[in-house]
């Protein structure tokens, strides 16, 4: 077993912990206090994470980035769930960073290659979305066009 296969696939990162959940790992981190060891840090960074408030996820990205700078035991572990991080909270392009320094050194991570997936999927959507939203303006655009180059045509 390697240590890839103890990370949850990217999929998971889609079902929010319970309140409950997160109450225990954030009754935890605050009870440690200035003496917060690593893991219980990382922890309740990847449990911000899974929130479903934006503000804890982006709260767990700026513990993991503390993690990665100060732990460089820590680091390839933290790629993977900065990736993460950002992908929940839309960052796409620092989640592909993250993802991609992680797939160059491990090219056979199944939860990275998920994720990249994941990644390459909203981007898509969100790109064919934004090509739809400026297709669209550009029909009412033109459409307001012709009625007002119309009327002006009317009135010489």
């Amino acid at each position: 077993m390697t240590a890839s296969d103890h990370l949850p696939y990217a999929a998971d990162a889609e079902s929010p912990l319970k309140d409950s959940e997160l109450a225990v790992l954030r009754s935890q981190y605050t009870r440690e206090g200035s003496f917060v060891g690593v893991q219980t840090k990382f922890n309740y960074a990847w449990g911000l994470i899974k929130s479903r408030h934006r503000h804890d996820q982006q709260l767990g990205v700026r513990l993991l980035t503390e993690i990665f700078r100060d732990h460089i035991e820590r680091r390839r572990e933290c790629l993977y769930y900065l990736a993460l991080g950002h992908y929940r909270l839309g960052n796409y392009a620092e989640a592909r960073r993250y993802n991609d320094t992680l797939l160059e050194n491990e090219p056979g991570n199944l939860q990275a290659l998920s994720l990249r997936s994941l990644v390459d999927e909203k981007v898509a959507r969100e790109g064919l979305l934004g090509v739809a939203i400026v297709g669209g303006v550009a029909v009412v655009a033109g459409l307001l066009g012709s009625v007002v180059w119309r009327g002006l045509g009317r009135k010489r």
